[in-house]
C-alpha cells in the first residue's frame, strides 16, 4: 500500500472526528501568533528602553500614552507583555495537550473496536495460520498508531508549516538576505529525510514482525500451559521467547542507531545554518540594516525558519514515529 492510499484510508477512518480534528488544528494554529510575540518583550527592552527607540508600531494603539513617556514605564510594558505572552503560551500548550489526548484516544478506541469486529469475522483457518497473538498485537499496538499519525503527526506538521510560512514572511520583511540564509538549510534537511526515512521504515517493519513473533511464543505457551508442564518444556519455551525477543532487541538497536545518526546530521546542519544567520545578522546590525533588538540571538524571529522545518523533519515522532505508524496502519486487517 502506497503512502497516498494509506492516507486516503486514514482520512476515511477519521471522518466521524473531523470536528474534533478541526478544533485541534485551530489550537495548533494559535501557536503561530504566540511564537511571533515571544521575542517582542526583549526587542522592546533592547531597542526602546536601552536604545531610546519608540515602541513597535503595532503596540502603540493598545499601549496608553502615559506608559511610553519614560524608560521605566516602557520597561514595565515589556515585563507585563513578557508575563502575558508566557501565560498565553502555557495555556495554549495545556489546551492543545488535553485535546490531543482526548481526540487521539477516541480515534484509537474506534479503530480497536473495528479491528475486534474484523478479527471475529475472519475465518478459523486464518487464525490457525497466523495465530491469535498477531491479531492481539495489531489490536493493542498497531491500532494506537492512528494517534501517532493523525494527531501527533499530520496536524502538528501542517501547523508547523503554517508557522514556518508566517515567520518567513516576518523575517523577509526584516531582512530578506537573512531569511534566504536561514532557509538555505531546508534542502539539506529534506535530503537527509529522503535518505534515512526508507532505512528507518525497513527497520520498523522488521521490528514489528519480531515483536509480534515474540508475543506469539508467550500466547502459545500460556494457551497450552498444561501440555508444556506435562512434558517439562518450560525451559525450551523460555529459550524460544528469549531468542525471538533478542532478535527484536537487535533490530531496535539498529533502528536507534539510525535515529541517532539522523538526529546528529540534522543537528549539525541546523547549527551551521544558525551560525550563518548569526554571522550575517551581526554584520547587518553593524551596518544599520537591523536594529540591536532584531539581531540573531536576541530575537527568535531571525532563527524561526530553522525551528519549524527542523521540527517537521527530525522530531522523534516524525519521521520515525510516523514511520512506525504507517507500517502499523498497513498491518491492520
Amino acid at each position: 500500500m502506497s503512502d497516498a492510499a494509506l492516507l486516503r484510508r486514514l482520512l476515511r477512518q477519521v471522518r466521524p472526528y473531523w470536528g474534533h480534528l478541526g478544533a485541534l488544528f485551530a489550537l495548533g494554529l494559535l501557536a503561530s501568533p504566540i511564537a511571533l510575540l515571544v521575542p517582542v518583550p526583549l526587542k522592546i527592552v533592547v531597542d526602546s528602553v536601552i536604545g531610546g527607540r519608540p515602541l513597535p508600531s503595532f503596540l502603540l494603539p493598545v499601549v496608553p500614552t502615559a506608559l511610553t513617556t519614560s524608560p521605566g514605564a516602557v520597561l514595565a510594558v515589556a515585563v507585563g507583555l513578557l508575563v502575558l505572552v508566557a501565560a498565553l503560551n502555557q495555556l495554549q500548550a495545556l489546551a492543545n495537550k488535553y485535546w490531543q489526548t482526548y481526540v487521539g484516544q477516541r480515534l484509537v478506541l474506534g479503530l480497536r473496536a473495528q479491528l475486534v469486529q474484523q478479527a471475529q469475522r475472519l475465518s478459523l483457518s486464518y487464525h490457525d495460520t497466523k495465530g491469535t497473538a498477531d491479531s492481539l498485537y495489531r489490536i493493542q499496538q498497531d491500532a494506537a498508531m492512528i494517534d501517532t499519525i493523525m494527531v501527533e503527526g499530520i496536524i502538528p506538521f501542517v501547523a508547523a508549516a503554517i508557522t514556518l510560512a508566517t515567520m518567513i514572511v516576518v523575517t523577509m520583511r526584516l531582512d530578506w538576505q537573512l531569511a534566504l540564509v536561514a532557509l538555505a538549510v531546508s534542502p539539506p534537511l529534506l535530503l537527509l529525510s529522503s535518505v534515512y526515512r526508507p532505512r528507518m521504515r525497513r527497520q520498523s517493519r522488521r521490528l514489528k514482525k519480531r515483536e509480534s513473533s515474540a508475543l506469539s511464543v508467550v500466547q502459545e505457551t500460556l494457551g497450552a500451559l498444561r501440555v508444556v508442564k506435562a512434558f517439562g518444556q518450560e525451559a525450551r519455551q523460555t529459550d524460544r521467547f528469549v531468542r525471538r525477543s533478542s532478535e527484536a532487541v537487535a533490530v531496535r538497536l539498529r533502528l536507534a542507531l539510525l535515529e541517532g545518526l539522523y538526529g546528529l546530521l540534522v543537528g549539525l546542519t541546523v547549527a551551521l545554518g544558525t551560525a550563518a544567520v548569526l554571522l550575517i545578522g551581526v554584520r547587518h546590525v553593524a551596518a544599520g540594516v537591523l536594529t540591536l533588538g532584531q539581531r540573531p540571538g536576541s530575537n527568535r524571529t531571525s532563527r524561526a525558519p530553522n525551528g519549524p522545518s527542523r521540527c517537521s523533519t527530525s522530531s522523534p515522532r516524525c519521521p520515525n514515529g510516523c514511520t512506525h505508524g504507517r507500517w502499523a496502519a498497513r498491518r491492520a486487517p
